[in-house]
């Protein structure tokens, strides 16, 4: 398999973008005002872009509307202006004003757009064909940035750049400017004169019609495949910072109240912390971040969720010290609609201990490209909390690019602790056949103190063309295959999977897409024993107004070898058991101010049935003010018991302007009586600085709803400092 993999790699060509479209960018002197109006002179003398094409409704058709780029630079900022020409400006949609939710993660942990208007593009300085940054904006100026890895639609939207954008509506449609500082890109020792990597995509949301400059192919398309993008030329005499150095200190101060296990109300406990954050570009495009005493009172709470499992939850990370070029890291599989099989690292193993927080005393961490590696190192430390001891975490990643879009890796964790050390080692492939075939695969070793070394591997092949898709793929984890800084779903397993579907566009009944599917898995224990087989099908529909629906129907056998309990209360039996499980979502447009979704699950196994119906409604009374409103009811009915339980949502958002940023949110979890709630404030003062306020309090067990489990008030202010 593997000389196979290496000799389709070799075979690869480097991309051609799309048709070989480019820009040229003009250097100015003069002042660049950032108001979203392009009335300085210096943009009428830059060279303008156009001729986007779409890539829905109709593929490769010219735009309905016409879209016009133009790029500056001067000696420290990128410049980027878009016309966004519509020939009923009126119409043009705009509600979104906070920082970060122009796109909306998917069931299939792709990033999709929301319900406005929306401009967006992405730069490759390095023209690795593979990694980007993103950045977007609507009518309101509201910002959005994230990183693209190897070009996956997984974007990192955690990471946080430093630029400005501003947007104005017109008479003849509306009008963005994006200021991107150089020193917020990593680009290349000898970039000036190169071309870069650049491309733009444009939403009418109204229309649902989404356009491209360049790489609008459904196949081989999409602002993250960054191989199809075109070329930004012309810039030279970039910037070198002499130190390359930020500095980012922080003080915290606030009050936190424990538990009251006797109902008594505890004595308040203040808190006073001082630390600081560290970033230095070691060389072009290689960051080095370090942080002493990091904190994360600013993340907000975690969803309550009732585990309907018999497997861990998986939780996503939100704490800044591990976001930049956090798929740098990725190892192993995610899966696609469920919890990640099996990961190498996953980094809330870091200063996580199940619910509880323990403290790092620091870490760091280098990350980036160098010629044509892409390389990743991290070290923390952790102080003992939580009944355990002070603990190393450490992780080594590298990968060599192949050809133009394939790469060869390896990995490397270690967690040691008291003189106990669980170190895995991993080396993997991602290679591009054709522009649509990707081969995939890796294979691990892990061990563990006191534990016979055991192994995880995985190929699979995905034929990713339009219309048609197809997959297949096959995972083996060892019945001792478990990381020390990883997570793995389920071990001891051999996993067959498949799946295969076919996309009409009928252009009837207003509808825009039909797609059917096929697919099915076919599990086993590494010995051979059987274990669940399932078969589905379904198909999925949209409609040219943004609706959607999909339903999915699931036969199959599970097979426990040994119970485990449901919810954490109802036994769950070993046994034989017949699967039948019947899956309805649908959702509405996401260009209308009241928007709705539900899905509703009929899950027959283990001798009885678990439904699942969950609702969720969201407001946009107008730019400065959203409400959400969400609850997941589950009904199950065992031989071995029932419950029923609810989970209730509600979150508020004020946002007066882009710089501020206040949101409440209130959980109920009425199976564990569980009320948790959570405000947020976050003032940027200074371009990449923040004053957070923050208050959390969670209260309420199944013994006690009213019962105070843990209070507290922080109020936090940070400044970056540039050197």
């Amino acid at each position: 398999m593997i000389p196979l993999i290496l000799a389709l790699a070799l075979q690869d060509t480097p991309a051609s973008g799309s048709g070989g479209v480019s820009v040229q960018a003009f250097r100015v002197t003069e002042h660049i005002e950032i108001d979203g109006l392009l009335d300085e002179a210096a943009w009428a003398s830059a060279a303008p872009a156009s001729g986007l094409r779409q890539r829905e409704p109709d593929e490769g058709a010219p735009a309905t509307e016409d879209t016009i780029i133009r790029v500056l630079y001067d000696y420290d900022t990128l410049y980027v202006g878009v016309l966004a020409l519509d020939r009923e400006p009126a119409r043009v949609i705009s509600r979104i004003l906070q920082r970060d939710t122009l796109m909306q993660q998917a069931g299939d942990n792709s990033f999709q757009f929301a319900g406005d208007d929306t401009i967006a593009l992405i730069l490759d300085p390095f023209q690795d064909h593979r990694n980007a940054f993103l950045f977007a904006t609507n009518p309101n100026g509201a910002e959005f940035d994230a990183l693209v890895t190897d070009e996956s639609p997984v974007l990192n939207v955690d990471w946080r750049g430093i630029w400005r954008v501003a947007a104005r509506r017109t008479r003849d449609g509306w009008s963005a400017e994006f200021a991107i500082p150089f020193r917020t890109l990593r680009y290349p020792k000898d970039a000036s004169g190169r071309a870069w990597g650049f491309n733009v995509e444009r939403l009418i949301r109204r229309k649902n019609e989404d356009t491209l400059w360049a790489g609008w192919s459904r196949a081989q398309g999409g602002l993250h495949r960054v191989s199809q993008a075109g070329r930004l030329e012309g810039l030279r005499g970039l910037p070198r910072s002499t130190f390359n150095i930020e500095v980012k200190p922080y003080g915290l101060a606030g009050v936190t109240q424990p538990p009251s296990p006797d109902g008594q109300a505890q004595p308040s406990e203040g808190q006073w912390r001082l630390g600081a954050d560290a970033k230095w570009e070691i060389q072009p495009g290689l960051v080095a971040d370090a942080a002493v005493k990091p904190d994360f009172a600013q993340v907000e709470a975690d969803d309550q969720v009732v585990n309907l499992t018999r497997f861990e939850l998986y939780r996503p990370e939100k704490r800044e010290f591990f976001l930049e070029n956090a798929g740098f890291f990725d190892f192993g599989t995610r899966g696609s609609y469920e919890t990640p099989p099996f990961l190498m690292f996953f980094s809330r193993r870091i200063g996580i201990a199940g619910t509880d927080e323990v403290p790092v005393l620091g870490g760091v961490r280098v990350s980036g490209r160098t010629g044509r590696q892409t390389v990743g190192f991290v070290d923390v430390v952790t102080d003992s909390a939580s009944g355990g001891p002070r603990t190393n975490f450490g992780a080594l990643r590298y990968k060599r690019d192949l050809g133009d879009r394939s790469y060869v890796g390896v990995m490397v964790t270690d967690r040691h602790a008291s003189g106990n050390a669980e170190t895995d080692l991993g080396v993997d492939a991602s290679i591009w056949a054709t522009p649509v075939l990707q081969l995939e695969g890796f294979a691990a070793r892990t061990s563990k103190s006191g534990a016979f070394p055991d192994s995880a591997y995985r190929v699979s092949a995905q034929y990713q063309g339009f219309p048609v898709y197809l997959s297949g793929e096959f995972l083996k984890i060892g019945p001792g295959a478990t990381t020390g800084m990883g997570f793995v779903t389920r071990t001891d397993i051999r996993r067959t999977d498949g799946k295969a579907q076919y996309t009409f566009l009928p252009h009837v009944l207003g509808l825009r897409s039909f797609t059917p599917f096929v697919g099915g898995q076919y599990l086993t224990r590494v010995n051979g024993e059987k274990q669940d087989t399932n078969w589905y099908s379904g198909f999925a529909l949209t409609w040219d107004s943004g609706e959607s629906l999909s339903v999915t129907h699931v036969r199959g056998i599970s097979v426990l070898d040994g119970g485990f309990a449901l919810a954490d209360r109802v036994p769950i039996a070993p046994g034989y058991y017949v699967l039948r499980d019947t899956e309805i979502s649908a959702s509405s447009s996401p260009k209308r101010s009241v928007t709705a979704s539900a899905q509703v699950s009929l899950f027959d196994n283990w001798g009885g049935r678990l439904s699942t119906v969950s609702v969720a409604l969201q407001l946009r009374a107008d730019t400065h003010w959203s409400i959400s409103l969400s609850e997941a009811r589950s009904q199950a009915s065992m031989p071995g018991g029932s419950f029923i339980a609810s989970v209730t949502a509600l979150r508020l958002g004020w946002t007066p302007t882009t710089r501020l940023t206040a949101a409440t949110y209130l959980q109920y979890n009425s199976l564990t009586r569980r009320f948790v709630a959570n405000f947020r404030a976050d003032f940027i003062h200074h371009p990449g600085s923040d004053l957070f306020v923050v208050f959390n309090e969670e209260r309420g067990t199944e013994a006690a709803p009213s019962l105070l489990v843990d209070r507290g008030f922080a109020v936090k202010l940070n400044y970056l400092l540039r050197l």
